[in-house]
């Protein structure tokens, strides 16, 4: 099967560098120089992974991410000058799957272009599967991410459920860092911990209080776990 690539950059530049390196390994290539475009040739072509600068004309990378997001899961990667944790954190919460900072090396685009489709495809083939777990006033399901606290739906950013689906389906197990960041985010994020922090510390403004039967607690110099006594 080919993947289609949708790749959005005002530099025309670095699009021709990415298109010449994705389609030498196989990859169908659309590209967009503005905000608008991209919105626009995303739904016209449907493409399988969105490689996506955040400074752009019309409508910028945070708006675009917004957007697609609104209708679609399909895998994002951030390609952007900008890097502070601030930016990266954001990114990752809007539901971006990677984020690669300026100037970057194209053969390493493709390699994470690949990371990328290798995970999704892995999940797509366990689709027909539902996704869910429950607890006491608690429903968190990623085949329709839907969070459902005391039987109400709760809105939450796609990795906020992923993160709590993750640490729910686990109870009682410990994960450090940067194993939430491996196995959630799917890729090693330069050991910038505090997207981890962010994401928990918004989880539980979320659900403080709810029920007595479980908890997201913090292990300290270890990690987080989500703790039960249910059996």
């Amino acid at each position: 099967m080919t993947h289609k690539i949708l790749v959005v950059d005002d530099d025309s530049n670095i699009c021709e560098l990415l298109r010449l390196y994705l389609e030498k390994e196989g990859f169908r290539v659309v590209l967009a120089g503005d905000g608008e475009t991209a919105v626009r040739l995303f739904r016209e072509q449907n493409p399988d992974l969105m490689l996506l600068d955040i400074m752009l004309p019309l409508l910028d990378g945070w708006q675009v991410c917004r957007e697609i997001r609104k209708t679609a899961q399909t895998p994002i990667i951030m390609l952007t000058a900008k890097g502070e944790v601030f930016d990266k954190v954001l990114g990752l919460e809007l539901g971006a799957d990677d984020y690669v900072t300026k100037p970057f090396d194209a053969k390493e685009i493709v390699a994470r272009v690949k990371a990328v489709l290798r995970r999704s495809c892995a999940n797509d083939s366990a689709a027909d599967a539902v996704k869910e777990v429950r607890y006491d006033q608690l429903s968190v399901n990623l085949t329709n991410y839907e969070l459902r606290v005391r039987g109400k739906k709760v809105d939450a950013p796609p990795k906020e459920l992923e993160l709590l689906y993750h640490l729910a389906s686990n109870p009682n197990r410990v994960f450090t860092r940067n194993q939430l960041l491996d196995e959630v985010w799917g890729f090693d994020y330069y050991g910038d911990s505090r997207t981890i922090d962010v994401h928990i510390k918004r989880l539980r403004e979320k659900l403080e209080g709810v029920s007595q039967l479980w908890s997201l607690q913090t292990v300290w110099s270890v990690g987080y776990k989500f703790a039960t006594t249910e059996g």
